[in-house]
């Protein structure tokens, strides 16, 4: 009974420290952070790459909105990858330098990216900036990515949002506020005390030398996030930049959205188990700041699972306290569940009341049971192959 009693104790110390780190991002989010002053300039060589698979129905657009923030002298190219339609003839169309790769072993977009940073290093640019073939950079976004990521000698990550379509299902609100708490707030308070951050795969500017000297050629389900990682293990991790707004939008189909979501939270919860030993091993023999923050980060799973394991944890403590009066795991899981809803309201009164109205909140509890089953798919069926999004229409 005495070792039962042990585990679960230890249980309830290992879910709540995810939970203290989620705590600390959204309450340091509630702060304004101190941004850097950039000064822009027209010498700068910018080159701005978008992987692409089977993107015709939206390329133009995303061409034609890149093209007016490229100063002179800018390269615009995009990697048709793999595809099946006409995006590269729309892509030429729209005014991007175009290139095509055909592999139908090496599939995904770490392989696309890798075909484009070699094409770019027979005339390399100062900065290169990835931008996904769906989304939108806004506001003169660009340059102000390349300045800052000059001047900082660092990756640049921007603020990536995604939105509804349209008019959105309930689910799909709280999903877009679950996206703002990882994309915005969480950064944003690490930003806070100068902590690093994560790269979200789209709005990402690094220094050539940086991004050139690193391996993207992986099927990954999580390019970016590995690409952080191991940035941050040569000693340049990547910043945060919330003023600059890059912003896709959520499938509409049913499909697309449960796809989607899928390679993002498995491929999550499997760089979780892969970097984090290898990030937390760094931190302590080079007694290294940046790789204890990133691995701090990194330690936070999806905001419903990390619900889930508290609840868990919390049942079961409860029971031990019925049956045997144990105490500790009850105090430990709630105290850090109370915690964490605090902490989660205070954020949603500042920053999602937009998205989610009050009366919104009361359904949260069904969308994280809603999610369970997937979860219990990365334990018996978990996606490993990289499979593209499913767009509105197709």
């Amino acid at each position: 009974m005495f070792l039962l009693y042990g585990l679960l104790t230890i249980a309830a110390v290992l879910v709540s420290l995810p939970a203290a780190v989620l705590v600390i991002q959204l309450l340091l989010s509630l702060l304004r952070p101190k941004l850097p002053s950039t000064q822009s300039s027209s010498s700068t060589r910018i080159a701005v790459l978008v992987p692409a698979h089977d993107e015709a129905s939206g390329i133009a657009h995303t061409i034609q909105s890149i093209k007016k923030q490229l100063p002179d002298g800018s390269r615009l190219v995009v990697v048709a990858d793999n595809c099946s339609d006409h995006t590269a003839t729309l892509a030429r169309q729209a005014g991007a330098e175009v290139i095509e790769r055909f592999d139908a072993v090496l599939r995904g977009k770490g392989y696309a990216l890798d075909f484009g940073l070699r094409w770019l290093s027979a005339d390399p640019p100062d900065v290169l900036i990835v931008l996904d073939a769906d989304c939108e950079i806004h506001a003169d976004g660009i340059p102000r990515l390349a300045e800052r990521c000059l001047s900082s000698g660092r990756p640049i990550q921007s603020l990536y949002l995604m939105r509804s379509a349209g008019p959105s299902s309930l689910r799909m609100r709280i999903a877009e506020f679950a996206w703002l708490v990882k994309n915005h707030l969480r950064p944003l308070g690490s930003a806070r005390i100068g902590a690093p951050c994560q790269l979200t795969g789209t709005g990402m500017a690094f220094p050539w030398r940086l991004i050139a000297s690193v391996s993207l050629a992986n099927g990954h389900l999580v390019e970016d996030m590995k690409l952080g990682v191991d940035l941050a293990m040569q000693g340049t991790p990547p910043q945060f930049a919330p003023d600059v707004l890059v912003t896709s939008s959520f499938p509409t189909t049913a499909q697309g959205v449960a796809s989607q979501r899928q390679r993002w939270e498995h491929g999550h919860l499997a760089m979780l188990g892969r970097e984090l030993p290898r990030l937390i091993g760094a931190a302590l023999m080079r007694r290294s700041p940046i790789a204890f923050a990133l691995a701090a980060d990194l330690l936070v799973p999806p905001l419903a699972l990390l619900v889930l394991l508290l609840v868990f944890v919390l049942a079961l403590g409860l029971v031990g306290w019925l049956v045997g009066g144990w105490t500790a795991p009850v105090v430990i899981a709630g105290t850090s569940l109370v915690l964490l809803c605090v902490a989660t309201l205070l954020a949603w009164f500042k920053h999602g009341r937009s998205v989610l109205t009050l009366s919104d909140l009361l359904s949260v509890p069904s969308y994280v049971l809603w999610k369970i089953p997937l979860y219990l798919r990365f334990i018996f069926n978990r996606q490993i192959d990289w499979i593209r999004t499913q767009r509105d229409g197709e």
